[in-house]
């Protein structure tokens, strides 16, 4: 039997962490990968609308959509810090439970 995370489950667990590691990511890696620019932008909409919507579904199927297209299906580039990979992990933990 396959344990599955719940949307709220995944929110608990790492928003509050992505909270904090995507803008320093952003800020030591965006000069270099300024792809990571548009993810910020899509993260912080995304906290807003979950921000917003508290208990009912905060409807992101187009910022995990653009995610998925900004950051190739969350591929971590080879030059960056274990914070950048750690933040595309829990993004794509966090768009699985979403799915």
């Amino acid at each position: 039997m396959v344990a599955t995370t719940t949307f709220t489950e995944a929110k608990k667990q790492y928003l509050k962490v992505l909270k904090q590691y995507v803008p320093i990511v952003d800020r030591v890696h965006g000069a270099n990968h300024p792809e990571f620019h548009d993810v910020r932008t899509v993260f912080e909409t995304m906290v807003a609308k979950i921000e917003r919507a508290g208990t009912k579904d905060p409807g992101l199927h187009e910022e995990f959509a653009h995610l998925r297209t900004i950051t190739e299906g969350y591929r971590i580039p080879q030059d960056v810090c274990e914070s950048y990979e750690a933040v595309y992990s829990m993004l794509s933990k966090l768009d699985e439970a979403y799915s």
